[in-house]
């Protein structure tokens, strides 16, 4: 069943609970694909590459083409996350008894970097890398669940900023690295092995650096499909004896040393910088790691590290790995394999003879046949907008204003509270299957059920259709809200089908089916003509909450 088919199902069942006002048979009408600076495509560059279009980066797409504006923000520097000081990882030192009932929030939780993330995806003028990073943030996973000070969270989700468009394997080191990264999965303090005591290096790291981060669990040809041996058979990647190696290899890192204190094996959880190494918690035996490379005896915890990511970093699976995950993140759930072939071309060489770029990639996948053009016609292409994408797309359409809170809470009840995924899995896996269907994935549709489609529709009463906007939340320092501004479309709206013509090229790149719009603007002709606001902000929010803008395509 078509994407599109699939979350109208979930929609009807759940509008019978909660409107009973329109019976739609949405279908998406096909328009001829147009050069890359029409204003349909650059409404679909925006859905892609940006959290949703607004009318100024509308302009300034058209205005430049698309690879221009990809060429600027890929340029841009990050809009950042605020400096958080250090604080002790025990919750009874940083707030003792009688501290501020929101202590724990404040300084324990990504509460405060989940209300930037917000701000920066409606108003940060670095889209492209907010985007970007956001996907990173969902195959590197860190856990906000785990790693609970706040400022450990935001030198990780700061590190994926800044290296979004670098080298791939840059960003690995940096993700290995990183003190949160190897807090939340064993990395830090990992010992090399006692015979004696019967330790073990630990595998935890190991395992998710091949599984999940690099080349994943079988073989594949460089268009994403798996490989198949002479009996028709996938072929693993690695097996148990490579993941001993590997925790073999990565043994002897810990945290660094907080300033002004000697640095010992037993460094307190500090995450600042990256994590140290001590040779002799190292095991300076030879090991064997994916591929059957031998590692040779008496390396260095350095040596061993960067030997064993250089191997995973030439591993042929990476391209097609890690290309499609980002496709599927951007563009498309179920990318073709021609597609994907193109993208790892482009990540094993940038036509300079660089490997792992990840700019051109990221370049590849935006400006290829199958991203551009003013509309698709094939009933499976596209992708589930998912909660955190949705609501920031929403205010951003409408001149939203948001200090993030109301943002933040509304995608948390749907099922995702950014950077805060249940495991290292994130919140839905890449290969999440579409219900009904066979063949085709719906990574997104794995938190897609009746609760959080409900959850859309109450978050779209409040964010566009309530004319007061969400005001400041009493219980979070510096709260002001969240509002649209519905200004540049109350005079349409005496015209009802002008009105929603113009709503769905703003948000649909013009595809709404002509019974959908039907549907909606008889709605509207319901509402008196005198009340402009309650016309133009209903539309929106039946435009909003219908399947053709859940799905982007």
């Amino acid at each position: 069943m078509p994407l599109q088919s699939t979350l109208t199902l979930q929609t009807r069942s759940t509008k019978k609970l909660i409107l009973g006002i329109l019976t739609l048979a949405f279908t998406s009408s096909v328009v001829a694909a147009g050069t890359p600076t029409t204003t349909s495509d650059a409404i679909r560059l925006l859905d892609q590459a940006a959290f949703g279009p607004s009318d100024t980066a509308i302009a300034a797409v058209v205005a430049t083409g698309a690879a221009g504006w990809i060429d600027q923000q890929l340029a841009m520097p990050a809009t950042g996350y605020a400096h958080y000081n250090y604080i002790d990882s025990k919750t009874t030192v940083g707030c003792p008894t009688g501290s501020d009932k929101y202590c724990l929030r404040e300084n324990y939780s990504a509460f405060p970097i989940q209300l930037q993330f917000y701000r920066n995806a409606v108003s940060g003028p670095d889209q492209l890398r907010q985007r970007v990073a956001l996907a990173w943030s969902q195959i590197f996973v860190v856990s906000g669940l785990e790693i609970k000070p706040v400022y450990a969270m935001r030198e990780y989700e700061q590190m994926l900023l800044d290296n979004a468009f670098g080298n791939f394997r840059d960003l690995l080191q940096r993700v290995t690295l990183s003190p949160a990264m190897g807090d939340y999965l064993d990395l830090v303090r990992n010992d090399k092995p006692n015979p004696a005591t019967g330790l073990q290096a630990n595998e935890n790291y190991a395992r998710e650096l091949m599984q999940l981060f690099t080349i994943g669990l079988v073989t594949l040809n460089p268009d994403g499909t798996p490989f198949k041996d002479a009996r028709g058979a996938t072929v693993p990647t690695f097996d148990l004896p490579a993941v001993q190696g590997l925790a073999r290899a990565l043994t002897g890192w810990t945290f660094a040393p907080k300033p002004g204190t000697a640095s010992v094996w037993a460094n307190p959880a500090y995450y600042f910088g990256a994590m140290v190494p001590f040779a002799d918690h190292h095991d300076a035996d030879a090991k064997t790691i994916v591929g059957n490379r031998t590692l040779p005896a008496g390396q260095t915890p350095e040596k061993d590290m960067a030997d064993a990511l250089d191997a995973l970093f030439r591993h042929p699976n990476v391209g097609p790995f890690i290309g499609r995950q980002l496709i599927q993140f951007l563009v498309t759930s179920n990318p073709t394999p021609a597609y994907v072939t193109r993208v790892t071309a482009v990540f094993n060489n940038n036509g300079n003879g660089v490997r792992g770029d990840m700019k051109a990639v990221v370049r590849a996948i935006l400006l290829d046949p199958e991203a551009r053009g003013d509309s698709k016609s094939d009933p499976n292409y596209g992708k589930l907008r998912e909660p955190a994408v949705w609501v920031a797309s929403v205010a951003r359409a409408f001149g939203g204003r948001t200090d993030g809170v109301f943002l933040h809470n509304a995608a948390n009840t749907m099922g995702q509270s950014v950077f805060n995924a249940d495991s290292v899995f994130n919140f839905y896996s890449p290969d999440d299957a579409l219900p009904n269907s066979a063949t085709l994935v719906a990574p997104q549709f794995g938190i897609s059920t009746a609760s959080s489609i409900l959850a859309r529709y109450n978050t779209a009463n409040r964010e566009v259709l309530i004319n007061t906007g969400v005001t400041p939340d009493p219980n979070v320092a510096g709260s002001t809200g969240t509002f649209t501004d519905f200004t540049g479309y109350t005079a349409l709206a005496a015209t009802p089908s002008l009105l929603v013509d113009r709503m769905d090229a703003l948000l649909n790149h013009a595809t709404m089916s002509s019974t959908e719009k039907n549907a909606i603007v008889a709605a509207i002709n319901g509402i008196p003509a005198w009340n402009t606001g309650a016309r133009a902000r209903t539309a929106a929010y039946l435009i909003v909450t219908s399947p053709t803008y859940q799905i982007t395509r």
